[in-house]
């Protein structure tokens, strides 16, 4: 299972709002690419899809594609904020090695 921290899911609730979906869910899915060789890519929608994995953190829910649960199992995804960037984390205890921008992960 994949979790979302507090700081992570007060920043879902607020942004799905803003994006009139206030039921909806962040969903994560892995795809190939990026400086380690798999990259995580968020995206809000309406609903999961069928087969995703979905947990729920203070009234935040977070659907993980099917096929990128094994590559994510176990991960928190987090809230990271400074004043040159701000955006969703995943500490990824599967990934070998990761970039340092922390979007893009190896196993």
């Amino acid at each position: 299972m994949v979790t979302l921290t507090p700081k992570a899911a007060t920043q879902v609730k607020a942004r799905l709002a803003k994006e009139g979906k206030p039921a909806g869910v962040l969903r994560l899915v892995v795809a190939s690419g990026g400086c380690s060789g798999m990259s995580y890519e968020f995206a809000y929608a309406d609903e999961p899809q069928p087969g995703d994995q979905v947990s729920e953190t203070e009234g935040a829910k977070l659907a993980v594609d099917k096929k990128a649960v094994f590559f994510v199992n176990g991960s928190v995804v987090d809230w990271h904020q400074t004043l040159m960037e701000a955006g969703f984390k995943v500490r990824n205890p599967n990934a070998a090695s990761s970039c340092s921008c922390g979007t893009s992960f190896g196993v």
